[in-house]
């Protein structure tokens, strides 16, 4: 049999999200990373929303906001997923048979050109590096199912042989695409009541790193500098701006703000307070980007003060509460 596969018993066509991409959210799609990981967690009957407090800690650096990822130690420590990277030094198709058919799933760098689910925006239109995880293989139909965004997907004939390059020469100046595997074998499924104290400990671990002083009039300034260049450059520009700033925030902490409301639902007090100003910031963020992308396209001046004044104060409250209910003191600037 030349189909191969990790997780058995999936179908694109009937693939059920997490509720961390649920129509509802404020943010359907956060970034491809960790994206990738709330949907694979879930297909493997795990509990994404536990491993989310990383999120609070980005940052604000100069040109963008720090690209939020679940590190390879906590995905093992919370499910027992071994993450390592694949050295890609034969063709990647090679490198994917012989995984999956070991039971590991690849995790590679993709473009988007040649990924239907993208329909709309990059498929067949432009070519735009993604990731991807692939769980599903069958080189004889040349079919692929792949984990991809916010779901599970499907794709066939000349996308499996422009994804593989199988009809492409010989290339000296092709760099390797980075890959990685994931290894589930020692996959651990704990109790809720385990998964939330080890979120907690993850909490105190994060707020160690988050930044020193509130990142949001940074990101004030840098916006307030840049909009009269974004405005000459026209939205595809201030498209790319905003994917790397104003999406990155706005996702982050609507993710924080569920794991909070999570963990409130699960016997951990007095969390609301910090999971509502999370929230908000997730909430502004989403106004802010269509605001934002009318004053672009219409060449006129954004008084943006208000929303950024309420977003430092949202952050400023996020993180005192935390630093009262998790334990870490702080003193804010």
């Amino acid at each position: 049999m030349s189909l191969l596969s990790v997780i058995g018993g999936l179908d694109p066509l009937a693939y059920t999200r997490h509720a961390l991409h649920g129509e509802e959210r404020i943010w359907v799609e956060k970034n491809c990373y960790i994206d990738l990981w709330i949907e694979l967690l879930h297909a493997m009957r795990l509990e994404p929303l536990a491993m989310l407090p990383f999120t609070a800690a980005v940052d604000f650096e100069d040109d963008q906001w720090t690209f939020y990822k679940p590190s390879h130690e906590e995905l093992r420590e919370l499910y027992g997923v071994d993450v390592q990277e694949l050295t890609v030094w034969r063709t990647l198709l090679e490198h994917v048979l012989e995984h999956t058919a070991a039971g590991r799933m690849v995790s590679t760098e993709a473009d988007a050109f040649w990924l239907p689910d993208t329909a709309g925006t990059d498929y067949r239109r432009q070519h735009t590096k993604t990731t991807i995880v692939i769980n599903e293989i069958d080189v004889e139909a040349r079919t692929l199912r792949y984990f991809h965004n916010a779901g599970y997907y499907s794709l066939e004939g000349e996308d499996f042989v422009q994804t593989f390059r199988l009809d492409a020469a010989p290339d000296p100046a092709f760099m390797p695409l980075f890959a990685e595997f994931v290894r589930a074998e020692g996959i651990v499924r704990r109790p809720t009541e385990q998964l939330v104290a080890l979120s907690l400990q993850l909490w105190q671990r994060h707020l160690q790193r988050i930044p020193a002083t509130n990142p949001i009039p940074r990101f004030r300034k840098r916006f307030d500098g840049d909009l009269e260049h974004m405005q000459q450059r026209g939205l595809p520009y201030y498209h790319a701006w905003a994917f790397a700033s104003i999406r990155q925030v706005g996702s982050a902490f609507e993710l924080a703000a569920l794991n909070l409301q999570w963990l409130g639902a699960n016997g951990v007090a007095n969390l609301e307070r910090a999971a509502d100003s999370c929230m908000e910031i997730a909430t502004l963020n989403k106004a802010f980007i269509l605001k934002a992308a009318r004053a672009v396209n219409a060449r006129r001046a954004l008084d943006s003060a208000a929303t950024f004044g309420a977003m430092e104060g949202a952050w400023e409250r996020a993180i005192s509460v935390l630093g009262e209910r998790v334990g870490r003191e702080r003193q804010l600037t």
